[in-house]
């Protein structure tokens, strides 16, 4: 992607050298204490012998700067943390979910921005099958729907499907692997998944078409998703009346996530917001800050936010 620039920061400099994230002093280095009990510390031996020794067979570069041994270095994770530190306000950069007069159709809560270490991690992850950062990118998710679900009350978790065609290229659906490995880690489990949104046949038709939706308009966008989402009749049950945070990956134009919401909406839940772990920028967006809490922009929570036709 190009580089944007950075409010406050002379535009003829780079993006990445302008970027406090990326400026910020390495941490001073951290050492595991010595295991006292001498089965665990032999267990810990045998397993960084073993590391090493798959290391060799099957070597490995850094998805992100090509370093050896890892498939995400030390260096490039601190990076991707750093970039999904502060979840950040989203739905401003997607027209599918804004009215013409500005007025919010969906609030979404974005862990990062889709660029450098979290873009390529992302890419590896969906298209590579590089497992290795389920964990990392499952943190900056939690940290989004921590943000986006704070002092909300009783949420749940609806991910957007994959299409059949991609799971079936991938063997997995991203989001849904990304939010079991979140609630594996996080205590209490965090809030309840309900996979109930599913493709339509005219999704599974559409997918025949060339091109999938990469490099589509808004308006194509749209109408290549318009009705590609329901909520089967026998699971209408378990989400009417709930308040649901619909979660994907990557936000574009926001049409997927509209779709989403239609369907929910048809089924009776309650549709609070949405989560993505990372949000693109349309072309014309070259205030790259603007909607992060801490370049000023909008507080990433979603009880606060009703569709001004509503007020």
């Amino acid at each position: 992607m190009p580089p944007h620039h950075v409010a406050g920061r002379p535009p003829d400099r780079p993006y990445a050298a302008a970027d406090p994230d990326l400026r910020l002093p390495a941490p001073s280095a951290r050492h595991r204490s010595r295991q006292p009990d001498p089965w665990l510390r032999a267990v810990d031996q045998v397993a960084g012998a073993a590391a090493e020794l798959l290391a060799l067979a099957l070597p490995v570069d850094c998805v992100c700067c090509g370093s050896e041994d890892l498939p995400l270095c030390v260096a490039c994770e601190r990076r991707l943390r750093l970039l999904t530190k502060e979840p950040f306000r989203a739905e401003e950069q997607a027209p599918a979910l804004m009215t013409v007069d500005g007025g919010i159709i969906l609030p979404v809560v974005a862990a990062g921005v889709y660029r450098e270490e979290l873009a390529q991690a992302l890419l590896s992850f969906k298209r590579h099958g590089q497992y290795e950062l389920k964990a990392v990118l499952a943190k900056g998710m939690g940290r989004a729907i921590a943000a986006a679900a704070a002092g909300a009350g009783d949420l749940s978790l609806v991910p957007v499907p994959s299409s059949m065609g991609a799971f079936i290229k991938r063997g997995f659906s991203p989001v849904h692997l990304l939010l079991a490995a979140w609630r594996q880690d996080t205590a209490g489990g965090g809030p309840p998944v309900l996979d109930v949104l599913r493709k339509s046949r005219r999704r599974a038709a559409l997918e025949q078409l060339p091109g999938g939706q990469k490099g589509l308009g808004r308006g194509a966008r749209a109408a290549r998703v318009r009705g590609s989402m329901k909520v089967p009749g026998h699971r209408h049950a378990s989400v009417s009346g709930r308040r649901c945070i619909i979660v994907d990956d990557v936000l574009t134009t926001g049409a997927t996530l509209a779709e989403a919401a239609r369907a929910l909406h048809l089924s009776g839940a309650v549709v609070a917001g949405a989560v993505v772990l990372a949000a693109t920028r349309p072309p014309d967006s070259a205030a790259s800050g603007r909607q992060s809490p801490a370049g000023g922009g909008k507080a990433p929570v979603l009880e606060k936010n009703k569709r001004r036709k509503d007020e």
